[in-house]
């Protein structure tokens, strides 16, 4: 009986954790660490030729990095994890990247497919609406946005239905493996609170994206040039 109270606490801490209040002079370490985490993931991932094509990142307008994700080891289906959004700038998401906004990922369905092991998830935005709708407020993988796992390697064909008619294709990676993946049912929404922490201020998602004069933290710069190197212009 005291083992499983021992559980239930663990795992209610554990879910709880990204809720905490943070004192006032580590406002924004967590999140900046999470973006260089973030940037490391997408070197390591654009370093390896047969992971993303290339042709399907030049056709995103936006990118999304959620690093390490743990499922809950102890609450069946229990994930969360929190990651960084880049966008292409410009009306119509044609520029160059831009500032990053946070994001939440959370769900029960991956938690069945990544099991007890961290793992790194990638999202392309394919199209304006499914980029609009983020900025917006939560999206439903699968209900409020088209979501498709994605594929992988250099001869993969971009233009295949499924992946022409995806608004979102997702990826995974796990003990090295880069996989597309499917995250029917899990959603994707601004995290309000770690975009406040991080450029010191209440700022929205499409505020950070949509307006160039927000200026992106330090901390980006990794990511942000990373995905300039590699996909300079959208076609």
């Amino acid at each position: 009986m005291k083992m499983k109270r021992w559980i239930a606490v663990v795992a209610v801490m554990f879910l709880a954790a990204p809720f905490f209040p943070v004192r006032a002079d580590d406002e924004g370490r967590v999140e900046r660490e999470r973006i260089e985490n973030a940037g490391r993931v997408m070197q390591e991932i654009l370093d390896v030729p047969d992971d993303i094509p290339r042709g399907l990142l030049d056709k995103a307008r936006c990118v999304i990095v959620v690093p390490s994700v743990l499922k809950a080891a102890f609450v069946v289906g229990a994930a969360y994890g929190r990651g960084a959004m880049v966008c292409r700038t410009g009306q119509h998401y044609e520029g160059p990247w831009g500032a990053p906004s946070m994001v939440a990922l959370e769900g029960g369905s991956f938690g069945f497919q990544i099991g007890g092991e961290a793992t790194d998830f990638v999202f392309l935005i394919m199209d304006n609406r499914g980029a609009d709708s983020l900025l917006r407020s939560k999206v439903k993988l699968g209900g409020d946005a088209s979501v498709a796992a994605g594929p992988v390697g250099r001869t993969a064909s971009a233009d295949t239905d499924a992946y022409m008619r995806a608004e979102i294709l997702t990826y995974s990676r796990a003990r090295g493996v880069f996989v597309g993946i499917s995250l029917e049912g899990s959603t994707l929404r601004p995290d309000s609170s770690a975009n406040r922490n991080l450029y010191g201020r209440r700022i929205s998602a499409r505020e950070i994206v949509r307006e160039s004069k927000v200026a992106a933290p330090p901390a980006a710069d990794h990511l942000i040039h990373r995905l300039q190197t590699a996909s300079p212009s959208r076609s």
